[in-house]
């Protein structure tokens, strides 16, 4: 909202009668601010987007302690952002090329991909980054469950992490998992050819508006989480391009149904 006025820090802070330091704290997350000031901030800034602004000033609140705070130690701090913007999520979207998505994954599936981080993970710190993963998959199993789209190429179907066994279990899970009223999950067939953003894994949350979306991308140095509006806007539409060149549900359920039997 500064940057769009057209206003720096210190200009900032002479208009809201704060110090340029402590608007530059408040932006970087490391003081909260109230409802209140939220809206005093908006106002100064010429922002009339009401439903923008009472989002903002709605997360001011219940920002207590998580299950994710457990881990806070013991992991890097990229997954725990992850599982709170799930949390937070009013819908996700996920397309994955590689890997069955992990709201979706079975320890025995998780565990092996895990043990070929590098650096090397220790068993505990594998096990950490296991139960965490299974841990965030609460979010489909809650009272009022997240809209959840994953749109998984028949690649990522195929790979036998873990082995045959437990492909066969993994897939079970997904078909499973398809059959839940506010779970979509659509596959692309080899058959489907070229695609848009091939080998790139995404993640899209929905905020409760369109400003407050969040990309999250997968890459070997930890999460990368995306929020300019351009990158949203091309975010949203390669999203709907991927769910474009996709089967539809029955039809993709079919696919994991063959590649079972084919076990």
């Amino acid at each position: 909202m500064r940057e769009r006025a057209g206003l720096t820090a210190r200009e900032a802070g002479e208009l809201l009668n704060v110090n340029a330091a402590r608007i530059s704290s408040i932006e970087a997350g490391r003081f909260g601010v109230s409802a209140d000031r939220v809206r005093v901030f908006a106002h100064s800034y010429g922002c009339s987007d009401e439903p923008y602004i009472e989002a903002l000033a709605a997360m001011t609140a219940g920002r207590g302690r998580h299950w994710w705070d457990e881990y806070r130690e013991a992991l890097p701090s990229g997954l725990l952002d992850l599982a709170e913007l799930e949390h937070h999520a009013t819908a996700i979207r996920t397309a994955q090329v590689a890997h069955i998505p992990g709201l979706f994954q079975i320890v025995g599936y998780a565990r092996p991909i895990f043990r070929q981080s590098i650096p090397k993970l220790s068993p505990p710190e594998i096990e950490h980054r296991v139960t965490h993963r299974i841990k965030r998959q609460g979010i489909l199993f809650a009272a009022n469950p997240v809209p959840y789209t994953a749109i998984i190429h028949e690649a990522a179907l195929r790979m036998r992490f873990g082995g045959r066994d437990v492909t066969r279990e993994q897939l079970e899970h997904v078909i499973e998992m398809s059959e839940l009223d506010h779970v979509t999950v659509l596959a692309i067939a080899y058959e489907a050819g070229i695609f848009p953003g091939a080998g790139q894994t995404v993640l899209y949350a929905e905020g409760p508006v369109p400003p407050l979306d969040t990309v999250q991308l997968d890459a070997e140095h930890g999460s990368v989480f995306l929020h300019a509006d351009l990158q949203l806007e091309k975010y949203r539409t390669f999203m709907t391009r991927f769910e474009a060149v996709a089967l539809k549900e029955s039809a993709s359920r079919d696919l994991i149904h063959k590649i079972v039997n084919d076990l």
